[in-house]
């Protein structure tokens, strides 16, 4: 004996729990895409780059995957000709980074702010 309540609350629950978890079909899809990407990132890179950047990863994940992005879109609007080699990959890192602290400030810079015309151990009047 199932209240009708109970099933009706059950049945929004799995529509919810459906909508939000990801099924078989959209995982595997998922799963393809990612080893697609791999592969485009395997015939593009360096041996020497793909290690770069394999270590780039271990240190800082979201940064080795904005890096990947802009490879994959260059290659995909055809700014790359041939393989990357580790020098062009520092180069890009040189580019991200000067264009990313022109727009932020460094993060972790100290300022030191000193008061003007405070307390002084030498004003002994």
């Amino acid at each position: 004996m199932e209240d009708p309540e109970l099933a009706a609350i059950r049945a929004a629950r799995g529509a919810q729990g459906g909508a939000s978890a990801p099924s078989g079909e959209d995982q595997a899809k998922q799963e393809a895409q990612e080893q697609m990407r791999r592969d485009m990132l395997a015939t593009v890179l360096d041996p020497a780059a793909r290690e770069r950047l394999a270590r780039i990863a271990l240190v800082s994940p979201d940064r080795a995957q904005q890096i990947e992005a802009i490879l994959l879109r260059m290659v995909q609007t055809g700014q790359l000709r041939g393989r990357v080699s580790e020098e062009q990959l520092i180069g890009l890192l040189d580019q991200i980074d000067g264009a990313q602290s022109k727009s932020a400030p460094k993060k972790g810079a100290i300022v030191f702010q000193r008061r003007k015309g405070g307390w002084d151990d030498d004003d002994d009047f």
